[in-house]
């Protein structure tokens, strides 16, 4: 007989490993290799006997003790025969202690597969243009959806007639098996293929949802979209997924926006971002110049000697921020504008004011240097 894996190496664990670290362990390879989740695969099945037997002895002080001592030894040398150990794994020993830790995470569990069961949530994707993002508006969409049949009432039934308990499952819908092996006998749960699931057959079924009890419809939900809303930001509308199975609660509709580029604004958050040209005699002398905003133009005064790429704060001109009462900023970069074509005599007047400008920037230049008046 070949000898058995060591048992920490099968957990993946240490020998110091306390008792969270081997459980943990435990509940990640039991889940892995668990039958349910492996139908019909022989060496899923066997890593999952390895594995519970392994926790079998480590979670248990006295086995975990003698373990150690006997090192990885076939069991009946160390242990005095299977029987030693098998109290783990024999009756109802193996399914309490997976039942512990997974709470019934698996068929094998018995939890009841009809139960009341939350609807789907949904999602949907509305495009909105910059303004409309920025001070919110309310949008009209078409949302079909699953809901309770209105003829049925959901039961799947028709008028008149109840569902049946199902004889095979008796109502649960699973089918419990046990299978008996040489470490004891293992539990697992499948669906019942009778009444896959529901634990009810409808020997007369709805005409209207043909005994699904569901039926799709198409419903034209409002949307307040909220103002500062930003591109890929989503808001949830609570219950107004799919209807619930059994009573379950309704799922969520998830709306996500796309927003459109502005032909003159970037925004950042809740500040916005402009470039406005300028002529070079009004960057040079100053001017009052018409602001564009998402609102309304506005007149804003440049000062004297503006430079390219000079950047002014309009506060409170940006976008309301999402939640809140105040609104972000708005950032105005100044460029100049410079004509691509000039007569001959602004060509003259635009080299006599260069000339001009030029001197007085060598007499500026050389004070600086010589310190001279």
């Amino acid at each position: 007989m070949a000898e058995k894996r060591d048992y920490y190496e099968v957990l993946g664990v240490s020998k110091t490993a306390g008792e969270d670290e081997i459980k943990s362990a435990y509940r990640k390879l039991a889940k892995k290799y668990h039958p349910d989740l492996n139908p019909g695969n022989a060496e899923a099945e066997a890593k999952f006997k390895e594995v519970n037997e392994a926790y079998a002895v480590l979670s248990d002080s006295e086995k975990r003790a003698r373990y150690d001592q006997f090192g990885t030894a076939d069991p009946q040398a160390g242990f005095g025969g299977a029987g030693g150990f098998s109290g783990g794994f024999s009756g109802t020993g193996f399914e309490d202690i997976f039942e512990n830790i997974f709470g019934g995470a698996f068929g094998g569990g018995g939890r009841r597969s009809n139960g009341p069961e939350r609807g789907r949530d949904l999602r949907v994707d509305i495009d909105l243009t910059f303004e409309e993002a920025a001070f919110g508006v309310k949008k009209e969409i078409n949302l079909t959806r699953e809901e309770s049949c209105d003829e049925c009432g959901g039961s799947g039934a028709a008028k008149g007639t109840t569902a049946e308990t199902c004889q095979t499952c008796h109502g649960t819908g699973q089918i419990r098996t046990t299978q008996n092996t040489v470490f004891g006998s293992f539990s697992s749960s499948q669906q019942c293929s009778v009444c896959h699931g529901s634990g009810k057959i409808i020997r007369t079924p709805c005409k209207k949802c043909a005994g699904k009890g569901r039926i799709r419809r198409s419903r034209r939900i409002s949307v307040n979209v909220p103002a500062g809303i930003d591109n890929g930001q989503a808001i949830t509308l609570r219950g107004e997924g799919e209807q619930g199975r059994r009573g379950g609660a309704a799922g969520d509709l998830y709306v996500y926006f796309t927003v459109k580029p502005h032909k003159l604004f970037k925004r950042s958050g809740s500040d916005i971002y402009l470039e406005i040209a300028v002529s070079f005699a009004n960057a040079a002398l100053g001017a009052e110049i018409t602001v564009p905003t998402l609102e309304e133009n506005i007149k804003y005064k440049i000062p004297e000697g503006t430079q390219p790429g000079t950047v002014f704060r309009l506060r409170g001109k940006g976008i309301k921020r999402l939640g809140g009462s105040d609104r972000g900023d708005m950032y105005v970069t100044v460029g100049v504008d410079v004509p691509r074509k000039l007569t001959a005599k602004q060509k003259d007047l635009l080299r006599a004011f260069d000339q001009s400008v030029s001197g007085q920037e060598t007499t500026e230049k050389k004070r600086g240097i010589f310190g001279g008046k």
